[in-house]
């Protein structure tokens, strides 16, 4: 029996990126729906698993996808209440890709470093950095700042995912480079996860910084987020620091997104979302 995807995006246009990854990861054949919504998604729920049964539901699954997080998270909500008790197939919730994104830079950081008790400062408020943060907690860091332009804003955010996670985030402001250098005191890795085309962390703000031994950056597009970073930086040393680019943390990325896809088709009832998805990045070589 074919494997069956059904792509459920909330843009317009269902993401050919996403599409592509799932035919590399062996899927048969893709039926891709845009401007999916939580009020619209049922029907084409339904239409999955009500026309395999048993065993071969775990032959079909679905990806929910789409530039806006929130959003697709709602999708991702309704999609469960579509399901009718063990009559359901296995998701994949990657708005955006955040989810494979976040396990990808953490997993490059701890791979070759011991995070353990380690403070950890997380440029940019977005759904990247909250989910990266959460992994680096789960994988022992002691302390992890989350920052935003705005003092309040960043609050917000770690009161939500204390709220969502019951997780504690110190919130900090990074309105400027003496901000940002002041965060980084006493840290040991750094990770900015700002909008592309965006330098957030300035050579000034890390050249003489004392405790730093990682820094790591998801921006591709130049300038860097990272000044003096390159993005097929893979743990290269410069001035004792070593640093992981935007391509480098991609190419691992792609490994998680097509071993999540895989795993789908091992049985018809998981959901690989912002809590799960890290469990498959680590069962993935490096």
């Amino acid at each position: 029996m074919k494997k069956l995807l059904l792509h459920l995006d909330t843009d317009p246009v269902p993401s050919a990126f996403d599409q592509a990854v799932v035919y590399d990861a062996g899927v048969d054949n893709i039926l891709a729906y845009g401007g999916i919504t939580r009020d619209n998604v049922t029907p084409h729920v339904h239409g999955m698993i009500f026309t395999r049964g048993g065993k071969n539901l775990k032959n079909s699954a679905i990806f929910i996808g789409g530039s806006n997080v929130a959003a697709s998270e709602l999708v991702g909500k309704a999609v469960k209440k579509a399901f009718f008790g063990p009559v359901s197939v296995s998701v994949m919730l990657d708005p955006n890709g955040s989810n494979t994104t976040a396990a990808s830079i953490v997993r490059k950081v701890v791979a070759a470093y011991d995070i353990s008790g380690k403070k950890v400062v997380i440029i940019g408020g977005g759904p990247v950095g909250q989910r990266s943060a959460l992994y680096f907690l789960k994988e022992g860091a002691s302390e992890v700042i989350i920052t935003s332009r705005s003092l309040a804003r960043a609050k917000a955010i770690t009161e939500q995912m204390k709220k969502d996670y019951d997780v504690n985030i110190t919130p900090g402001e990074s309105r400027s480079d003496e901000a940002v250098a002041k965060l980084l005191k006493g840290a040991h890795v750094a990770v900015a996860c700002g909008p592309a085309g965006v330098c957030i962390l300035p050579k000034s703000a890390w050249q003489n910084n004392e405790t730093l031994d990682v820094i790591a950056d998801v921006n591709a597009v130049p300038p860097m987020g990272v000044e003096g970073l390159e993005v097929m930086d893979n743990g290269t040393e410069k001035e004792g620091i070593r640093f992981y680019g935007a391509i480098a943390i991609g190419n691992f990325k792609m490994k998680v997104h097509r071993g999540a896809i895989s795993a789908l088709f091992e049985s018809n009832n998981q959901f690989l979302d912002e809590t799960t998805i890290y469990d498959i990045a680590c069962k993935i070589n490096i």
